[in-house]
């Protein structure tokens, strides 16, 4: 595939632009917890990971009726100890920087409403032009709508845009949207390009 003439660069967030591993591992174990349930195992990584909490919550409860609970006392459920265990990915704050000058920058996530809040404590709202998570969508990742509501709002055909994710729902996403996509950190997933680190988009926009 041809670079083409690429004027936004869209983003997932958690396993992107941050390390939100040990946060959303302890977030879901606080849960767990509440309900006598046993924390959050390796294999159930990917789903807290990618997915809503809405799906996470209802992987995690396989009872109906647990998972309905989970969901009321999530709603009640502040982040305060939470959102401190996360970390800025390496060089991703610099290069937003860098970026912010030359394309415009976007957020599509599968992350709730927690979402601006972790920009703001760590200050990151500034590099992105606009911002789509789940709570803003009928239809949250792989479906496109999140990619199709920053095309719409810029005025962009999908190979105007890049999309930077480091998931299989990232890899599906792109793909529905027909818009080229880079894996970060994930070699295992099929990609227009791979990025080992965020100052490897360099080679791919400006090479």
């Amino acid at each position: 595939m041809p670079l083409l003439d690429i004027k936004t660069v869209i983003y997932d967030f958690d396993g992107v632009i941050v390390d939100s591993r040990e946060a959303n591992k302890a977030y879901y174990n606080r849960l767990l917890r509440h309900f006598g349930l046993p924390p959050v195992q390796p294999e159930q990584m990917e789903v807290i990971q990618t997915r809503t909490s809405q799906e996470a919550i209802a992987s995690l409860f396989a009872d109906p009726i647990l998972a309905k609970a989970a969901r009321a006392l999530e709603q009640k459920m502040d982040n305060d100890e939470i959102i401190p265990l996360i970390k800025t990915e390496p060089y991703a704050r610099e290069t937003l920087d860098a970026l912010k000058n030359r394309y415009r920058t976007a957020i599509a996530t599968n992350r709730g409403k927690s979402l601006p809040l972790v920009l703001q404590f760590y200050g990151l709202e500034q590099y992105f032009d606009l911002t789509v998570s789940s709570s803003q969508v009928q239809h949250p990742k792989p479906h496109p709508e999140c990619l199709e509501i920053i095309f719409q709002t810029f005025t962009l055909a999908p190979n105007q845009a890049l999309y930077i994710g480091d998931a299989e729902v990232d890899a599906r996403l792109a793909t529905a949207a027909g818009v080229p996509f880079l894996a970060y950190k994930n070699r295992n997933l099929p990609a227009w390009a791979h990025l080992n680190d965020h100052r490897d988009i360099w080679a791919i926009l400006e090479p």
